[in-house]
């Protein structure tokens, strides 16, 4: 599959994520609900439902290894770079087939999109302590 189709999954699991996070939507309705999506025909479809299934099974290990690394608890930040974040660390520490290099500047991006102002500074300071620590 192409870098776009896995930056187009990424932009889908931003989605996701926030979908999940302010209404309680679970992996199922977001599977069938983000499939429906005409986005969805470009990405690739694999890596979107790992990562997803992924980061809804480990929500609560994503959120220690951001408080590890973060200045404020993770209740009090913003939905959209929470959920980079999660993007952004499980692809650290669970795809090896993705260099530590493009996960960073992926999750910079998305935060830059989809974030506030600075958002994508803070992404690129926690994922790059993460990777400095050896996660």
């Amino acid at each position: 599959m192409t870098g776009r189709g896995r930056h187009g999954a990424r932009r889908l699991l931003v989605q996701a994520l926030y979908q999940h996070q302010l209404g309680g939507h679970e992996l199922d309705s977001l599977l069938q609900q983000f499939s429906a999506d005409p986005a969805h025909a470009d990405i690739d479809d694999d890596f979107f439902r790992s990562m997803l299934t992924e980061i809804l099974r480990t929500r609560s290990d994503l959120d220690a290894r951001i408080e590890a690394g973060a200045d404020r608890p993770v209740a009090q930040l913003d939905p959209v770079e929470r959920g980079v974040l999660w993007i952004g660390i499980t692809e650290l520490t669970r795809r090896a087939d993705v260099p530590h290099r493009v996960v960073i500047n992926e999750a910079v991006e998305l935060a830059k999109e989809f974030g506030a102002q600075d958002s994508y500074r803070y992404v690129n300071a926690i994922l790059d302590g993460l990777v400095g620590e050896g996660r």
